[in-house]
């Protein structure tokens, strides 16, 4: 069922609901404004957006009364993120929220002032979004997704669960800085496991239908899905290939695993938008983004799916069943 729970923004009218009705008399109407990086209809998604409107509730702020709380949806097309970037920036919000390295950039163009709470970014010290984690500095603060250094862990990970492993196809969005980033560090521990690499871009679907098979029509293949808002896109159609070409397949979140990935090793997303929106209060009560610290997470999880490792003839190791966070079954 399909509900919605949060005011989703319209695209290129800008509309919203008539403040006065709804605004306690005298009581000012703040305006924030969530910037996608994926489907308005992606069910993971509007599960983060839900949990950040509820904790911005418990803090006082209720959307239709003293907050408006609007949504932008980029569905992993660059071209529709600039556009809402540049709508932003022509009416500023009050704050935005912006998810992704694929939003910040347009972001920084066209609303360089706005305050910023970012969440689920790699590297922002090195994209050059911030000065530093502990202070970052101007308008933008957030929470990281993870350094560059856990997409190693990916390939040790697939590794592990699949020892027979000699050729690993790496899927990254190489439009964004973060999919070159995660699949230079992937490169440079690959010969120490020993393992060739492929690159296979995730623009487009046929694309990715097309490399993904013609990669497994030769033996002992597995695959790596890097973080971008593309890789959210088009998930159903990358575990589906997994599944048809039987190659064993290591994932960034554990949603990829509930809906039949085989093992992932990564953050909880709902967990970044509960945080934002504490952040985005402290904002509205007047603190600076300059002095907020961007946070890390504190804890990754490791998931497994035990029904997707029988089918494609694995047992999982006692190694990974041991440490692993949640075994889907």
């Amino acid at each position: 069922m399909r509900r919605r729970e949060f005011i989703v923004g319209a695209a290129s009218a800008g509309t919203g609901w008539p403040l006065s009705a709804r605004a306690q008399q005298g009581e000012r109407v703040r305006r924030v404004v969530v910037l996608s990086n994926v489907k308005e209809d992606d069910p993971d998604r509007q599960a983060s957006h839900k949990a950040f409107a509820q904790v911005l509730q418990q803090l006082g702020w209720v959307d239709g009364r003293n907050l408006r709380i609007e949504t932008r949806w980029g569905g992993g097309d660059p071209a529709a993120i600039r556009r809402h970037a540049e709508q932003l920036g022509k009416v500023p919000p009050d704050v935005i929220v912006a998810t992704g390295n694929a939003t910040m950039e347009p972001l920084l163009q066209a609303a360089p002032t706005a305050p910023i709470v970012f969440t689920q970014v790699v590297d922002p010290v090195g994209a050059g979004y911030i000065e530093s984690l502990a202070q970052p500095g101007g308008n933008i603060t957030g929470f990281l997704q993870f350094e560059y250094s856990l997409s190693g862990k990916w390939l040790e990970l697939l590794k592990e669960i699949a020892p027979q492993v000699r050729r690993v196809a790496v899927l990254r969005d190489p439009s964004i800085s973060a999919g070159i980033g995660q699949f230079a560090v992937i490169q440079t521990l690959a010969p120490s496991i020993g393992v060739d690499l492929r690159v296979i871009n995730v623009r487009d679907a046929n694309e990715i239908e097309r490399a993904v098979a013609s990669f497994a029509r030769s033996p002992n293949g597995g695959l790596i899905l890097t973080v971008s808002a593309l890789a959210v896109v088009h998930r159903e159609l990358i575990i589906a290939l997994a599944t048809k070409h039987k190659l064993p397949a290591v994932y960034y979140r554990r949603y990829f695993v509930a809906t039949g990935g085989l093992a992932s090793y990564g953050y909880d997303v709902d967990k970044q938008f509960r945080s934002a929106a504490e952040y985005v209060s402290r904002i509205l009560k007047g603190e600076k983004p300059a002095d907020l610290p961007v946070q890390a997470p504190t804890k990754y999880e490791l998931v497994v799916n035990l029904k997707t490792a029988r089918s494609l003839g694995i047992t999982l190791p006692q190694s990974v069943l041991a440490r692993a966070d949640e075994v889907v079954e």
